[in-house]
């Protein structure tokens, strides 16, 4: 299982690309496997004759041997593959037996009933019989069907002189299987899953609640659930809440819609008025690791992506040297490959900080969670039209709530406090955000 995340402990083969036996290049895509943070494509590093060990849908640790290259950087191919797969040469051929046993042979061979069936081979997690390549080949050109051959090799797998004992060029030809040597004991099988548990039913006394439906997190939804948990266990947080006079904001993006192009969201202007106060209050812009503040060069503000049962987190790098229109250009293009399930884990690491939005859904505000180590996060609350008072008379006006949740152990309130007022102070004078 290789390590696809600088976050990742284990991941989840969601699909193999390839089919056990199958010649691999170097490059050629394997499996599709869930991590921590997103589903990606593994590529092979080398050459080799693919042997899959573990099955579709299992998960395992970093490390673990999901499947084998055999003759992986040594041009592996069907040569090499029967190169591997043949025994020394001193093994391979049985010694012929001496007159006296020559004779009894050829007796029980002349007086031996058909030969009992055959059973079957066991396939592997994927389906598909337990052969060496070698022996899939030999049994291919020679018309042989590997479910009606029993495999002598480790687990059950098929090799070499299995197939030839099929077609009567192994040893002890026209033998029963019975009187060839016994085959290693194959091992143990795994037992099957338990059924899921009896669903509850409504009718019987007690089952108040209805059907019930077991569903199990992915990886994404369990490190979620991992990191939310060990923020709220472990960073002492306050929040801030404030009001944000949006209406120059509202201006400035009808002009820019004039102007044609790429047209930044109100998120947009968020992310960059966040980034330039970020650069003035470093503590913000920082962790707290091991009774030490760490503070970071460059200011990469993560934006919250919602996709079908989790929340991915992209990162927008240097979005303090980046224009509202680049700002604009990545988000949009970091969101699509999030929902499309292409995003990688370069451009979900190294996040500083982090906007969430609900106002899309109507929310007014909302108190977010940190994504620890970061010292804050704000939340970003429904952008509409208010009755406000200004200059003593009553009037409408674009207003929108942002709540900054904090880390005491880096952030004390006066501090998080400034750093608020220069967000809000950005967003109501946005032309700074367009220098």
């Amino acid at each position: 299982m290789p390590r696809l995340s600088d976050s990742m402990e284990e991941g989840t083969i969601l699909k193999w690309l390839r089919s056990d036996g199958d010649e691999i290049q170097r490059g050629d895509p394997l499996a599709e496997i869930e991590t921590d943070k997103a589903t990606l494509t593994y590529e092979a590093d080398a050459t080799g004759v693919l042997t899959i060990v573990a099955a579709a849908g299992e998960t395992h640790p970093i490390g673990t041997v999901i499947a084998r290259l055999d003759g992986a950087g040594n041009g592996a191919g069907p040569a090499a593959a029967a190169q591997a797969e043949a025994p020394p040469a001193q093994a391979d051929p049985v010694a012929e037996p001496a007159p006296a046993q020559a004779q009894a042979a050829t007796a029980q061979a002349a007086t031996a009933q058909p030969a009992p069936a055959v059973p079957a081979a066991p396939a592997s997690p994927t389906g598909r019989v337990k052969a060496s390549p070698l022996a899939r080949r030999i049994a291919r050109e020679r018309g042989i069907d590997l479910h009606q051959l029993a495999g002598s090799g480790p687990g059950g797998r098929i090799v070499r002189g299995d197939v030839e004992i099929a077609t009567g060029d192994g040893p002890a030809t026209g033998a029963p299987v019975a009187d060839t040597p016994p085959a290693p004991a194959a091992e143990p099988a795994v037992p099957a899953a338990p059924p899921p548990a009896a669903a509850a039913d409504a009718s019987q006394p007690g089952s108040v609640k209805g059907e019930l439906t077991l569903e199990q997190l992915t990886r994404t939804q369990q490190l979620i659930a991992r990191r939310m948990a060990e923020s709220r266990a472990t960073i002492p947080d306050f929040t801030l809440r404030s009001e944000i006079d949006m209406q120059a904001c509202v201006e400035l993006r009808s002009e820019l819609k004039a102007l044609g192009g790429e047209v930044p969201s109100y998120n947009d202007m968020v992310v960059k008025a966040c980034a330039l106060a970020l650069r003035e209050f470093p503590r913000a812009n920082g962790s707290y690791r091991d009774e030490r503040f760490e503070l970071h060069g460059r200011v990469n503000v993560g934006v919250a992506v919602a996709t079908p049962g989790a929340l991915v987190v992209p990162t927008v790098f240097d979005a303090d040297r980046k224009s509202l229109r680049e700002i604009a250009q990545e988000t949009r293009a970091l969101a699509e490959r999030v929902r499309a399930g292409s995003v990688t884990p370069p451009e979900l690491a190294g996040g500083t900080f982090t906007v969430s939005n609900l106002g899309m859904y109507g929310v007014s505000d909302f108190t977010a969670v940190i994504n620890p180590p970061q010292a804050a996060i704000l939340a970003v609350g429904q952008l509409a039209e208010r009755a406000v008072v200004r200059d003593g008379a009553l009037t409408a006006r674009h207003t929108m709530a942002v709540t900054l949740s904090c880390d005491h152990r880096i952030l004390y309130g006066a501090d998080a406090a400034q750093f608020l007022a220069r967000v809000r102070a950005l967003l109501e004078q946005p032309l700074a955000l367009m220098l």
